[in-house]
């Protein structure tokens, strides 16, 4: 892309040359949904993904909508990913951190899970977090050799380090998320692209609302933590800014709990 083209792209979607870029999935609610609204607040340009198309005018407020642009995107499907990065594509060629907020959950025991079920969720939660990253590492590391460390930040659960019944193949599906948070992280740190993942125990969005233990195979949804409440997702995403932050530039490869104690109060 020339630097004219570039120029005339930032002034049209309302970008600065020195305002740092960001591609969140999962972008429509939930935990993706907040790092959306906390980054644009913060002056970053986000590129939104998620599923389902996104309701700007619910989402944003009016002073952001120039900084963001929405992308309807299956992060599963490696298609449209790839079309998803190729129109970020013609509006930047850096991105400063790629956030995989973008996660599905099936219950039900191992044994009763349809074959489809237990695909999808992997294909979401560990395929499409591969996808995205894969594709976005030109991006990330080009505005690396800019501006400093890039980043790769994935959710993961507690549910990989202590499985619950009724969620088998969630919690196998984030704990192989964690194993490609450190291989990602092995392989990219010394091109200045650091990768992390946060851990969140339960949190208060729409999914928890919606399980009832008794419909879901036996799942039983996360309840309050030792210091007496859930998570909300404000709480997850201070901890995702302190990895985008440069106090994180030695942090590479962790996957940091995000859980008031929860998983060691039942260890």
């Amino acid at each position: 892309m020339s630097g004219q083209r570039r120029t005339a792209l930032h002034t049209l979607y309302g970008y600065t040359l020195n305002t740092k870029s960001a591609v969140v999935t999962g972008a429509g609610s939930g935990i993706g949904k907040e790092c959306l609204q906390t980054l644009l607040a913060e002056g970053w340009n986000v590129f939104a993904l998620d599923i389902s198309e996104i309701d700007r005018d619910r989402l944003l407020a009016a002073d952001y909508a120039a900084k963001c642009t929405s992308l309807q995107c299956d992060v599963s499907d490696s298609s449209s990913v790839e079309r998803a990065f190729r129109h970020i594509g013609t509006q930047t060629e850096k991105l400063n951190a790629l956030i995989c907020c973008a996660g599905i959950l099936r219950t039900g025991s191992l044994e009763s899970m349809t074959t489809e079920a237990f695909d999808a969720v992997f294909s979401v939660n560990v395929r499409g977090s591969w996808l995205c990253a894969r594709i976005g590492i030109p991006f990330l590391e080009r505005a690396a050799q800019e501006s400093g460390p890039s980043r790769i930040i994935f959710v993961s659960s507690t549910a990989a380090l202590r499985p619950k019944v009724g969620a088998g193949a969630y919690s196998a599906s984030k704990a192989a998320l964690g194993n490609l948070t450190r291989s990602f992280a092995a392989e990219l740190a010394s091109r200045g692209i650091l990768v992390n993942a946060v851990a969140p125990g339960a949190v208060d969005t729409p999914l928890w609302g919606t399980l009832d233990p008794a419909s879901v195979g036996g799942y039983k949804p996360g309840g309050l933590s030792p210091i007496g409440r859930m998570a909300n997702p404000s709480d997850i995403v201070a901890v995702i800014k302190f990895l985008l932050s440069s106090n994180s530039d030695y942090v590479a490869g962790a996957i940091i709990p995000v859980d008031a104690a929860t998983s060691a109060a039942r260890a």
